[in-house]
């Protein structure tokens, strides 16, 4: 088992950030099969894959979020807290906070055009840390 960690700053609000661009030169130390499984510290950000565009998929996503958990909504988290990213703890849970891919002699075995993705939720940027764990 390999372990190491990301660290990445975000904007805040609908942020997506390709993490297969940090990832690409440490996943080239890896040798052999196996799986790399990702997984965000935090309730308000979440990880998956996408088609990373800087145009459609993106604004797609922000579009649907909305659509699906409206940032102006009433939540019970932000009424008892005084704060104002309820919405982005319910969004982040559904997506999730981890992903596993597949990999081999130092490569992601994703698709062509598929990248993982950090989404950002909460309403102001964060500082992430991604913990990686890599299984032969």
């Amino acid at each position: 088992m390999t372990r190491f960690t990301l660290e990445i700053e975000t904007d805040g609000g609908h942020d997506i950030i390709n993490l297969n661009v940090p990832l690409k030169p440490l996943v080239r130390e890896l040798r052999g099969d196996g799986i790399l499984h990702l997984f965000i510290v935090g309730s308000t950000a979440a990880l998956t894959t996408m088609e990373y565009e800087s145009g459609l998929v993106k604004t797609d996503m922000a579009e649907v979020m909305q659509r699906l958990i409206p940032d102006d909504a009433h939540y019970a988290h932000e009424a008892t807290w005084n704060d104002d990213n309820g919405h982005s703890h319910v969004r982040a849970a559904l997506v999730g906070p981890s992903v596993t891919v597949p990999y081999a002699d130092g490569r992601l075995l994703t698709g062509e055009y598929q990248q993982i993705v950090l989404m950002e939720f909460d309403t102001r940027p964060r500082k992430r840390t991604i913990i990686c764990t890599a299984l032969p």
